[in-house]
């Protein structure tokens, strides 16, 4: 049972390797990745970003990349290969995330020295890691390093 497990992560551990080659030389972040199933039927999930808005057109360029490397890789078995962005719903993990949301809405929570602040503000600029937002009151900046937790919000405005 032991050599099961260990031959799931050999082959999970490929397929992020392919993952993470495929995506080295383009603009794509990585953000997460989700391996499951087994050699039946498996399922991977991949979950990119970039510094500009990113198309269904790009995201079927880059399923296609992927997909030619571990089409031919043994040891996969059947595979259902998904690439996509995060959503809306999931918190940015990077700096590099930040600028195309710039007079976008946030939900922050960051660490403002010995205590954790949560505020709704709105990211005003982007200068190396120093962010900096209006709560509608004050701007303030923040370190990227200081943000614990950054979610867009969704305005239909």
């Amino acid at each position: 049972m032991w050599a099961f497990f260990v031959t799931m992560d050999t082959i999970k551990e490929k397929i992020l390797k392919i993952i993470q080659n495929s995506i080295s030389d383009t603009d794509f972040l990585l953000i997460d990745t989700n391996i499951r199933g087994d050699q039946r039927k498996r399922i991977i999930e991949v979950f990119v970003d970039a510094s500009k808005n990113v198309s269904a057109d790009d995201l079927a360029e880059l399923s296609s990349k992927i997909n030619d490397i571990l089409s031919e890789t043994e040891d996969i078995g059947n595979y259902r290969l998904d690439v996509s962005t995060p959503g809306v719903d999931r918190p940015l993990k990077f700096i590099e995330q930040y600028p195309k949301n710039v007079n976008r809405n946030f939900e922050l929570e960051y660490q403002f020295g010995d205590e954790v602040k949560k505020v709704k503000a709105r990211l005003v600029s982007v200068n190396g890691n120093e962010l900096t937002f209006n709560d509608g009151r004050n701007e303030f900046l923040i370190n990227y390093n200081q943000i614990i937790k950054a979610k867009v919000l969704i305005s239909f405005s």
